[in-house]
C-alpha cells in the first residue's frame, strides 16, 4: 500500500456517466447521440467551483446494459462516445486540476466479454476457458452452453477465475492502459468477492509502473483494515459510517454514530477511508434523512471527519432519489443531469451553499485526511466532537437534533467557522436542529 501524496488533498465529485448523459438503457448499434462523455466538460468548471479536486467515474467501457456488465475493458461505451472523447474529458479536467478515477469491474463480465464468447463458440478447447470457473456437460464441444459461477446470482455477469494467472494479467493490461491515457486510480468494483491475493499482485504490478495511482476497493461488510493491507490498496468504501450517519440523525440516536466514528478512528490509523453520504447504488441522502433540515447535519459530518469524501452528483443540490430492489430500481438515483450549471434549479442552492462552505473549510484544513474525533458532549440529540491530527490544529463540531436550543461544551474553541452558534466561557449555544464548526 502507498498513498499518494495527491490524495491527502483530493475531494471526489462522483458521477455515473451513463445515467447523467442520459445515455439508452442497453448497448445498441446506433446510439441517437454521439459524444455523450464531452457533455462533462461543461461541468467541470461547477466541480472546480464547489471545491471538489477529482472527477469519480462510473463505468465508461463498452457494456451490455448499466455499465457493471463490461463486455470489452479497451473500449468506450459507443453510448457515450470514443476514446478521442475520453482523451480530451481527461485532458480537460487535468488542465483545471481535477484528478479522475475510473471504475473497474475485474470481479465479472457481461457474457458478450469475447473471452467468454470464446468459450460459448469453441467448448472445453478454448484457450479462455480456465477463465471462468465451469461446468460442462458431458461430451460438451463447441456451441455447448457450460455452467459458470456467476455474481451473486446474476446470471448475466460471468464471475471471473481469479486464480488464473491470465486473469490477472489481463486486469494489469486494463489498468495500466488507461493509467497511461492519463487516469489517476482505480476504484474496484464488489472488491470483496475477490481474493485479496489477487489484489495484492494486481496493485504491486502496476504500481510498479505507475507509483501515483490510487485504489479504491468497495468493500460492504468486514475487517476494512485487514482488506487493505493484504490487498494492496489505499482504501475502502466507509459503508458502515455512511449508515451510521443517516441512521443517528433519523432515529435521534448519536450513540450509534459515536460508535461507528470509534471503529472510524482506528481505520484512520492505517489508512484514510473513502467516506460518503450517498452514491450510484444508495437511496439519496436527502430521500433517507427523513427530516430534510438534517441534511445538512450529515453533509457536515462527511466533511469534518478522517477520510477522502465523495459527493455523488446532485446530492450537493439536494437532488432526491429512492434505491428500489427491482428491476430499473437503480435509475431514480442515476438520472439525467441539465445540459449546464445554468439549467440548475435555484431550489438547490441552499443545500449547495452548506456543501460549498464546509469543502472550503476542508481544503483550508487538509490536516483532516487523517484527522481522528473526541467525543465532547453526548445524548441522543446533541453531539459535540473534536476534530485533530497530529498538530496542535483542531475543529470542534457541534450537531444539535432537538427542537429546542443547546448549550455544548466548545472544547475550548471559540470561532465560528461555518454554521451558527453563540461561544461564551467555554459552551456554544447551538440553534434548535443547528450545527456549528469552530476553531
Amino acid at each position: 500500500m502507498k498513498n499518494s501524496s495527491w490524495v491527502e488533498h483530493a475531494i471526489w465529485w462522483q458521477v455515473y456517466p451513463l445515467g447523467f448523459v442520459g445515455a439508452e438503457k442497453s448497448a445498441i448499434e446506433q446510439p441517437s447521440a454521439e459524444h455523450r462523455l464531452l457533455d462533462l466538460v461543461p461541468w467541470l468548471d461547477y466541480v472546480v467551483g464547489l471545491g471538489a479536486s477529482g472527477l469519480a467515474l462510473g463505468p465508461v467501457f463498452a457494456s451490455e446494459t448499466h455499465g457493471y456488465d463490461t463486455t470489452d475493458y479497451f473500449r468506450i461505451d459507443p453510448r457515450l462516445g470514443t476514446l478521442e472523447d475520453f482523451d480530451t474529458l481527461v485532458a480537460e479536467a487535468h488542465q483545471r486540476g481535477l484528478r479522475i478515477l475510473l471504475d473497474g469491474v475485474f470481479n465479472h463480465a457481461g457474457r458478450s466479454f469475447a473471452a467468454f464468447q470464446d468459450v460459448l463458440a469453441q467448448g472445453p478447447e478454448a484457450a479462455t476457458v480456465s477463465w471462468f470457473t465451469l461446468e460442462w456437460p458431458e461430451g460438451a464441444g463447441p456451441g455447448v452452453e457450460p455452467r459458470y459461477r456467476d455474481f451473486e446470482g446474476h446470471h448475466h455477469l460471468v464471475a471471473l477465475n481469479h486464480d488464473e494467472p491470465a486473469v490477472a494479467d489481463f486486469v494489469v493490461d486494463v489498468m495500466e492502459y488507461w493509467l497511461g491515457r492519463g487516469a489517476d486510480g482505480w476504484r474496484l468494483d464488489a472488491a470483496y468477492a475477490v481474493p485479496s491475493s489477487f489484489w495484492a499482485g494486481v496493485t504491486a504490478h502496476v504500481r510498479a509502473s505507475h507509483p501515483d495511482a490510487y485504489f479504491v476497493g468497495e468493500y460492504i461488510h468486514g475487517d476494512y483494515a485487514a482488506e487493505v493491507r493484504a490487498g494492496g490498496l489505499d482504501s475502502v468504501t466507509q459503508y458502515e459510517l455512511w449508515k451510521a450517519v443517516w441512521s443517528s440523525l433519523n432515529d435521534a440516536n448519536f450513540f450509534e454514530l459515536a460508535a461507528a466514528l470509534d471503529r472510524h478512528n482506528a481505520l484512520l490509523a492505517s489508512f484514510a477511508p473513502l467516506t460518503f453520504i450517498g452514491n450510484h447504488d444508495v437511496t439519496r441522502i436527502a430521500s433517507k434523512v427523513t427530516d430534510s433540515a438534517l441534511v445538512p447535519h450529515a453533509v457536515v459530518l462527511l466533511l469534518t471527519v478522517g477520510g477522502t469524501p465523495s459527493i455523488y452528483y446532485g446530492d450537493e443540490q439536494g437532488y432526491r432519489g429512492v434505491k428500489e430492489d427491482r428491476a430499473g430500481g437503480d435509475d431514480d438515483v442515476r438520472p439525467l443531469f441539465p445540459s449546464s450549471p445554468a439549467a440548475l434549479s435555484p431550489i438547490g442552492k441552499p443545500v449547495f451553499d452548506v456543501h460549498h462552505q464546509l469543502i472550503g473549510l476542508r481544503r483550508r484544513h487538509p490536516w483532516l485526511h487523517r484527522a481522528t474525533t473526541q467525543v465532547l458532549e453526548l445524548s441522543n440529540e446533541v453531539f459535540a466532537y473534536r476534530v485533530a491530527a497530529d498538530g496542535p490544529d483542531a475543529l470542534v463540531v457541534a450537531l444539535n437534533l432537538s427542537d429546542g436550543e443547546r448549550q455544548v461544551d466548545a472544547g475550548g474553541a471559540a470561532t465560528v467557522l461555518a454554521g451558527t452558534a453563540t461561544v461564551d466561557g467555554g459552551r456554544a449555544l447551538v440553534p434548535a436542529r443547528g450545527w456549528v464548526v469552530l476553531g
